[in-house]
């Protein structure tokens, strides 16, 4: 690799509408990406099924939030379900590793008494969250870290939600993709908007903004 992965050159990358990923575990390589269609998660039309909303108000896991960012980050990397290689190598690891330290990137966290069993992480910057990657290890648990990742991000005032690409397992949520000229609007829209994460979110939040879901569903 001709260069090092900084931090700063993240910071550039994501406000411009790119984002890097490995090409595999073993190899240090980068590759950036700028994809024609972009995955979001609208922030007014996140739906969040019943069943779920049951599960989060049943508080089966503790949440936390940037306690493990590094752990959270390789529980990711970690092959599971058929899963071989990752895009999250050792240069991706130490770059957004670096990123948490100067507080632009953020784990959300399910806790089973002392085990680490779901989560994600992200890039936060302004009023945009780009969501990087997450992981479980128990039923729905990555399900309700994204609960209270978008809870945070309503609560804080975020405008744009980054999934990057769409899979069905987001399609749920109400994941859509939009055209690279639309996403860049949205991505300047949110840029301009000054919103801090929400390490610990009130417990109030949260109830009220599950209870917004009893008048939509």
């Amino acid at each position: 690799m001709e260069y090092r992965l900084t931090a700063e050159l993240l910071l550039r990358a994501y406000t411009t509408g790119m984002f890097p990923m490995g090409k595999s575990l073993g190899d240090s390589d980068i590759v950036w990406v700028d994809p024609e269609l972009r995955g979001i998660l609208p922030l007014d039309r996140f739906y969040i099924p019943r069943r779920l909303r049951r599960t989060v108000r049943n508080r089966r896991f503790e949440i936390r939030a940037d306690t493990t960012f590094t752990a959270v980050m390789k529980s990711c990397a970690t092959p599971w379900r058929g899963r071989r290689d990752t895009w999250i190598n050792n240069e991706i690891l130490r770059a957004y590793a670096e990123l948490h330290h100067l507080g632009f990137a953020h784990s959300v966290e399910c806790w089973l008494e002392d085990d680490l069993v779901g989560g994600l992480y992200g890039v936060s910057i302004a009023g945009a969250f780009f969501g990087e990657s997450m992981f479980t290890r128990k039923t729905d648990a990555s399900k309700v870290a994204l609960v209270h990742l978008v809870a945070r991000l309503d609560h804080a005032g975020y405008r744009l939600l980054d999934i990057q690409f769409i899979t069905d397992h987001l399609k749920q949520f109400g994941a859509v993709a939009v055209p690279r000229h639309e996403y860049r609007i949205l991505l300047q829209n949110a840029l301009a908007v000054n919103a801090t994460f929400p390490v610990n979110l009130p417990e109030e939040a949260l109830a009220d903004y599950l209870q917004s879901f009893t008048h939509t569903s």
